[in-house]
């Protein structure tokens, strides 16, 4: 058993998409024996927790966002009895398992909506003016003329949270979960599953209204229903040992909205956006940290640190180069809280943008032109020939091999060996992970914070060398430092007073 029930408070959580991970079979799709076989490394990396994208059954059409089946694994990936030598193996090396869930829509080969149990997802005789997170309408008619929702692809049907036959279900399929030992579930859409009360028109907008929330909501996210889910599952979690928790992908409104998701009566944690979408300078991070900082004061709760994630570019492209990534991620590491950490960003992968269209999965390129296949172009793992994969099913860059895990193994300057560094000094430093931070004096363009006892952290963003107007100690630098005690640009230190 593995002990401390506010482990998720502070843990470092790395994403497995286990479609580009690792692969043991060798048919190019990685798999649930490939993440078993990596424990190792992950373990050596020095992470708490591992969350596991989608591996349900499921015909893929949104890679496993859209499930057939939640409490089974795909023969792409495996089958349970791999699932559960996973989780013995990874709770043996002291690594938990947060597994996704996604209850807003099932896939439309889900034996309820094959079956015809309308009353369980949402139809209507007319469509409204919904659109698709995807892009075009959120609506499809059926052969009878009526039309069901799915506020992304046509083949994830929204399900009917009124319904108490789906409450019922997934209170079953957490428990299904729990009782084969995962410790907690990261809950996808977790602002999406009530929709306001008529199907409300949302009215003119301009550009498609997903993406207009701003400082209003619209009718299908973030009602105050799906609160009451929350607390339904609370007890459910609470009532299994061992600390399980979970968090939520919930993109709302405002940072009191996003405190209403966390709780004691609630979900553990909400993602922290706003953190990973901010730009590469001091002004753009001290505000983002702040705003995040207070949102945690709010619940009583820390909040989550993410830089790249499954759905956005990569942050080694997006803050414009891997140093630049290398020191945002010892800026994100030093901060309070938890972190999560996607696959492949401690190797400083950057988003792949020339795949060819069409060798492209993703459903959003397929209905609006854009893509998140970039991101999820698999590991490579050896330095040469197949990088580890036969035939993978997106292509590694030929240019790949001086970034593969066998290539950084042994430098001791590589991105592999920072984050190995910085997590092993996040658990053996008592100012790192939970508490608070204080902000210090410091140029423009440079971030810096101490962490009691003693931790200072300092980032220069700007285009000049400076002086970090601390002494002490160097425990770690994203990059290598002039004999001349300044800190060049795009470049953070941990300094011990």
């Amino acid at each position: 058993m593995l002990g401390n029930d506010d482990w998720w408070r502070d843990a470092v959580v790395y994403q497995v998409y286990p479609r580009s991970f690792a692969d043991a079979d060798g048919d190019g799709m990685g798999d649930l024996a490939g993440v078993r076989d990596r424990l190792g490394y992950l373990a050596d990396l020095g992470v708490d927790a591992i969350w596991l994208s989608p591996f349900y059954t499921s015909p893929m059409a949104d890679g496993g966002y859209d499930v057939a089946d939640y409490r089974d694994v795909d023969p792409m990936f495996g089958t349970l009895s791999d699932f559960d030598a996973l989780v013995a193996d990874a709770h043996g090396k002291g690594i938990r398992v947060i597994v996704d869930l996604v209850p807003n829509h099932s896939s439309d080969q889900h034996p309820w909506f094959k079956q015809g149990l309308r009353e369980r997802y949402i139809f209507r005789d007319r469509p409204n003016d919904w659109e698709s997170i995807f892009g075009g309408p959120a609506w499809t008619q059926v052969e009878d003329g009526q039309w069901y929702l799915h506020l992304f692809a046509p083949e994830q049907p929204d399900l009917n949270w009124n319904n108490p036959d789906v409450r019922a279900e997934f209170r079953d399929i957490l428990r299904f979960w729990l009782d084969r030992g995962v410790d907690g579930f990261r809950i996808d859409v977790a602002h999406g599953m009530i929709k306001a009360e008529g199907l409300p028109d949302v009215g003119p907008k301009e550009g498609r209204q997903a993406e207009m929330l701003g400082d209003e909501q619209v009718p299908y996210f973030d009602q105050d229903g799906v609160h009451d889910i929350y607390r339904e599952w609370r007890p459910i979690l609470d009532s299994y040992p061992g600390g399980r928790m979970a968090v939520a992908e919930a993109w709302v409104s405002s940072p009191e909205r996003l405190a209403r998701y966390v709780g004691p009566d609630e979900l553990h944690q909400a993602f922290n956006f706003e953190f990973m979408m901010a730009d590469f300078h001091a002004k753009s991070f001290r505000t983002v940290i702040e705003k995040s900082l207070k949102e945690a004061e709010l619940v009583g709760a820390p909040t989550t640190w993410v830089l790249s994630n499954h759905d956005k570019p990569r942050h080694v492209t997006r803050h414009g180069g891997l140093a630049r990534a290398r020191a945002a991620t010892l800026l994100m590491l030093a901060l309070p809280g938890s972190a999560y950490l996607y696959n492949g960003e401690e190797l400083g992968l950057p988003e792949v943008l020339d795949l060819p269209d069409e060798l492209r999965q993703d459903p959003a390129f397929l209905r609006r032109g854009d893509s998140r296949d970039g991101c999820r172009v698999p590991i490579p793992w050896t330095a040469s020939g197949d990088f580890g994969w036969r035939n993978p099913w997106l292509p590694i860059p030929a240019s790949w091999g001086p970034l593969s895990a066998e290539a950084q193994r042994d430098d001791p300057g590589s991105t592999l060996n920072l984050y190995r560094a910085a997590l092993r000094l996040r658990r053996q430093h008592p100012a790192l992970g939970g508490g608070t931070l204080t902000w210090l004096d410091s140029p423009k363009d440079v971030l810096a914070i101490e962490r009691d006892p003693g931790l200072v952290v300092v980032l220069n963003t700007g285009e000049e060398p400076v002086r970090p107007g601390v002494d002490g100690e160097v425990l770690l630098s994203s990059g290598p430092l002039p004999d001349d005690g300044t800190l060049p640009p795009d470049t953070t230190i941990w300094l011990q007073r």
